[in-house]
């Protein structure tokens, strides 16, 4: 009993030890000089290399069967453009497709349906956003009368991104070495390193297609350029 007893104290006393070094291991570095927090943005522009536009076909009739008719139809047509302009099947996407009636509102009545609007909308990826103005009044051609976008991306920041870390940091111990310099001390380590990135895609307003509006100029699409920041801080040690 008096073996058993003493095997149930030692493992106690391994386990005290053992999140004893555990949580000094944890405990935050301790500053014995001069603490300095700075904060840089490094920034990099690049050219988006993707756009993103959402298209579509409304249409009406009087009866719903006959409006979803019609939207096949020309959705069919407008699926076929998008195959012959080589868009890939991964960059379609389905995005909305609904029914609604349509109604007449007179004073003092009840409102009377007079009949019913189907709506079927795609989400489309353009890897070459140089021809994606060319594919745009392709698919008007074919029926599309809802257009909007693009929203214009960078499909891999992450480059561009770890090249804002960099300028940034190089800014941060820079800017330490300075104050280190002007005090009188020298700049002993890092303590630590925070960031926040801020690159969104950009939008760019592109009016709605009234239906069956004529394409009387070619649709054009700039894909200009776009800024990627990392925003740093720095906590560093001087003495």
């Amino acid at each position: 009993m008096k073996r058993k007893f003493a095997k149930t104290v030692a493992a106690a006393t391994a386990m005290a030890a053992a999140s004893a070094a555990s949580a000094q291991v944890a405990a935050p570095a301790q500053i014995i000089g001069t603490r300095l927090e700075l904060q840089a943005r490094g920034e990099v522009r690049v050219t988006p290399d993707i756009a993103v536009v959402s298209a579509g076909v409304v249409t009406q009739s009087v009866d719903a069967s006959g409006a979803m008719r019609e939207n096949a139809a020309r959705m069919s047509r407008v699926f076929a453009a998008l195959k012959q302009a080589g868009i890939a099947e991964k960059d379609i996407q389905t995005t909305s497709v609904s029914l609604s009636p349509q109604y007449r509102y007179n004073n003092n009545e009840a409102p009377v349906i007079t009949g019913y609007q189907a709506s079927n909308t795609v989400s489309l990826r353009f890897r070459d956003i140089g021809k994606s103005g060319q594919v745009l009044d392709a698919l008007v051609k074919q029926g599309a009368n809802q257009i909007n976008g693009p929203m214009l991306e960078v499909e891999s920041p992450q480059a561009a991104q770890d090249k804002a870390r960099l300028d940034a940091i190089k800014t941060l111990q820079a800017r330490a070495a300075l104050y280190a310099k002007a005090t009188g001390l020298q700049v002993k380590r890092v303590i630590s390193i925070s960031e926040s990135v801020d690159y969104s895609p950009m939008p760019m307003p592109m009016a709605r297609m009234a239906m069956a509006a004529p394409v009387a100029e070619k649709t054009d699409i700039a894909a200009g350029e776009q800024s990627i920041g990392v925003s740093v801080s720095v906590v560093f040690e001087l003495n």
